[in-house]
């Protein structure tokens, strides 16, 4: 992998923020509108599927998810994964000047913060030692180090989903991006599979 691939790479992660950012603001929008038409998604309603705009932001999520994924190819993760964060300040700043939401101070300053982090993160990322072939992908994925980890994932994930999400799921968002986090975490070996057969 060269210059140019992680160029392709940091571009296509940049674009999947903007993508995935955007929709947001789209969904937002097509739920909003389908509330006033019918009974609210958070109160069980299902009016926003016959909304387009709502429609158009889960297909630019889609767009952003799948360059994202892209991105992996051609890019190391410790490259594609912080430009991330960059959504965040995408869906602030329209929400700002599309949803007329305010953005305060602090919201500004956690902007910048994301803003600085993948920066430095991008700009010192350490070299990675990226695998030859399929076979050593999997002698790395069946070190008992990586099999504990991924085992004590999923049972932590499966117990999280069964006995706490039903309970405080509705609650407190951090259930669902601790569900969404541990999973995209075991992608890895996939990704790295990727990279060497492309």
């Amino acid at each position: 992998m060269g210059a140019s691939d992680n160029t392709k790479g940091l571009a296509l992660a940049v674009a999947s923020s903007a993508f995935i950012g955007a929709s947001f603001i789209l969904k937002k929008i097509g739920l909003m509108r389908a509330g006033k038409c019918g009974v609210r998604a958070g109160g069980g309603g299902y009016t926003y599927l016959l909304e387009p705009l709502w429609w158009a932001g889960l297909i630019t999520m889609l767009l952003g998810e799948v360059a994202n994924f892209v991105a992996y190819v051609f890019a190391p993760a410790v490259l594609v994964t912080p430009l991330g964060a960059l959504s965040i300040i995408v869906s602030s700043v329209l929400a700002h000047f599309v949803l007329k939401e305010r953005l305060n101070k602090l919201g500004v300053l956690g902007c910048i913060s994301c803003i600085v982090g993948s920066v430095v993160v991008v700009l010192h990322a350490p070299e990675e030692h990226m695998p030859d072939s399929v076979e050593e992908i999997w002698d790395l994925a069946t070190q008992p180090g990586f099999l504990a980890y991924a085992g004590t994932t999923l049972l932590l994930m499966a117990i999280v989903v069964v006995f706490i999400e039903p309970r405080y799921g509705q609650k407190n968002i951090l259930i669902y991006l601790g569900i969404c986090s541990s999973m995209g975490s075991l992608t890895v070996s996939m990704l790295l599979t990727l990279r060497c057969t492309a």
